[in-house]
């Protein structure tokens, strides 16, 4: 198989698991590793990649090198340009959540991947967790029957005082949106992998840290297609039982009308059938890099989706359909698949309907949010992970 050429792009906090997932895997070299303090480029592709190139400009990299593929772990306000810098030099793109700052530059930043030829894939590493792929596994199997509900308590208790973030993350501070801007889309789109599309959702949403300037916990409730539903409760200022907080970030909850699938702070799962008595549920996890190894994981998703022409998107979990009273069909494709708009087509607000508003910040900072999802993916009016 052809060695696969890969620049990096950023070498800060997170870009550390991006790094040391590439130097495990197999038919892959890193050639170039970018960053704008470049001694700390030069650190990192010392540790990481001996024999790379450093380069704290990424034009420079690009002209010279001309990767197969960059893999952008940087902060979302720079990834529009960096995008397109990588689109003129005809390198596929893997590019770190959130995609942008907002719906219209992510739309942007897909049509012009389209435009070019080049592949985009978001980094989307929470579905590639493993208790995630092992609760996909047992819902398919149908070990819980017919899902019905998914609830995700997220409490990594990591975003108090005034110093929150500031040695790891700085610029988590000054994010206009933070909490599902950059951390509960990861959880949408676990929910989507586990649960299928939604058809609508309400958020309530707070700041409760005032060093921060957006939001930091609040609630987002999720109706699917299916006719499930789903609860998203995150705080960043509490933590949960755990020796490392940020491993899932929480605990999960799914319910189906045979028993109950519980997530704790350890990756361990437990089940509890109806009737029956919880017990734990054992499984084979790798305790390496970022949360199982996810990092790895979804790169090598990616990369084997690439390699082989096929289409790096994961198909809707295979479940039975549980179709809310009162909503229509949705319209199918040939394939038999939902018929869904192209993620580049234009969002048009007013097909949201009259609930749909801007966020709003009552006097005591309260941030509040609601809308509907109708004939839209989930992730589009968000992130586009």
């Amino acid at each position: 198989m052809p060695e696969t050429r890969v620049a990096i792009i950023g070498c800060g906090y997170f870009a550390q698991f991006h790094h040391d997932a590439w130097k495990r895997l197999p038919d892959t070299r890193v050639v170039a590793v970018c960053d704008r303090d470049v001694g700390k480029a030069e650190a990192v592709a010392a540790e990481h990649h001996p024999g790379a190139r450093v380069f704290d400009d990424p034009h420079r990299m690009l002209a010279e090198l001309s990767p197969d593929l960059v893999d952008i772990v940087t902060p979302p306000a720079t990834h529009a340009d960096l995008v397109a810098a990588c689109a003129a030099a005809g390198s596929d793109v893997i590019c770190q959540k959130p995609l942008a700052p907002t719906p219209a530059e992510a739309e942007a930043i897909v049509r012009l991947a389209e435009i070019s030829g080049i592949r985009l894939a978001v980094h989307e590493n929470f579905r590639f967790q493993p208790w995630y792929r092992e609760a996909r596994r047992l819902l398919e199997r149908g070990d819980l029957g017919k899902p019905h509900s998914i609830a995700f308590r997220m409490r990594p208790g990591d975003g108090q005082g005034p110093d929150a973030y500031l040695s790891r993350q700085p610029y988590f501070q000054s994010m206009p949106r933070f909490l599902v801007f950059e951390t509960g889309v990861h959880f949408i789109d676990t929910f989507r992998m586990l649960m299928g599309e939604p058809v609508s959702v309400y958020a309530r949403l707070r700041r409760m840290n005032p060093a921060l300037a957006g939001e930091d916990a609040g609630y987002v409730l999720f109706d699917f297609e299916s006719g499930a539903t789903g609860l998203f409760d995150g705080n960043r200022l509490n933590d949960h039982a755990a020796e490392n907080t940020r491993l899932t970030m929480g605990e999960m909850w799914l319910e189906g009308d045979r028993g109950v699938l519980r997530l704790d702070g350890f990756g361990r799962l437990f089940l509890k059938p109806h009737g029956g008595e919880e017990a734990g549920h054992d499984y084979e996890w790798d305790r390496r890099g970022f949360a199982g190894d996810s990092v790895l994981a979804t790169n090598r998703h990616i990369l084997d989706a690439w390699r082989s022409g096929a289409d790096a998107r994961e198909p809707g979990p295979r479940l039975s359909a549980q179709r809310r009273p009162g909503r229509g069909r949705v319209p199918l494709a040939r394939d038999g698949t939902p018929a869904r708009r192209p993620l580049h087509q234009p969002i048009d607000a007013d097909r949201l309907g009259p609930t749909a508003q801007r966020p709003f910040a009552d006097q005591d900072g309260a941030v509040r949010e609601s809308g509907r999802l109708d004939g839209l993916r989930a992730g589009e009016r968000d992130h586009l992970g």
